[in-house]
């Protein structure tokens, strides 16, 4: 086992725009191009027309918890140190879902139904993650 955090390949063709989106910030996802249906993750078609023509678009960063848990001990050594931590399915308000962390509140503090938002946020540097906390 490592102790070190599992890091995403940035320069990974399939991914690259959704990483370098979130160094300025933004939730990017794909539009397929022919039918217009937004997607995350990232892939090469379209699920819905099977399309390879895609589009980058920004997300507005708002949606709403489907499912939360609160990850405790043990767990990978890498983020032992971190539980612990609020774990939680996110769907978009564009549709798309996301796994991702709560912060800004404490464990076992979100809901499903929850409203949240993206915070960008750089765990190390030049590892930029999409985390969302509750609106206020």
């Amino acid at each position: 086992m490592t102790d070190t955090i599992p890091r995403p390949d940035p320069d990974d063709a399939e991914t690259a725009a959704f990483w370098a989106g979130l160094a300025v910030g933004e939730f990017r996802m794909q539009r397929c191009a022919s039918c217009g249906v937004v997607r995350h993750p990232p892939r090469p078609l379209c699920a819905e027309c099977g399309s390879e023509e895609r589009t980058w678009v920004a997300s507005a960063g708002q949606g709403e918890v489907w499912s939360a848990t609160v990850i405790h001990p043990p767990t990978l050594p890498a983020f032992a140190g971190r539980t612990p931590y609020e774990a939680a399915v996110v769907r978009l308000d564009e549709g798309v879902f996301t796994v991702t962390n709560i912060v800004d509140a404490q464990p076992g503090e979100c809901s499903v139904g929850d409203r949240v938002e993206l915070v960008v946020t750089e765990i190390e540097p030049g590892l930029w993650l999409p985390l969302f906390r509750r609106r206020r």
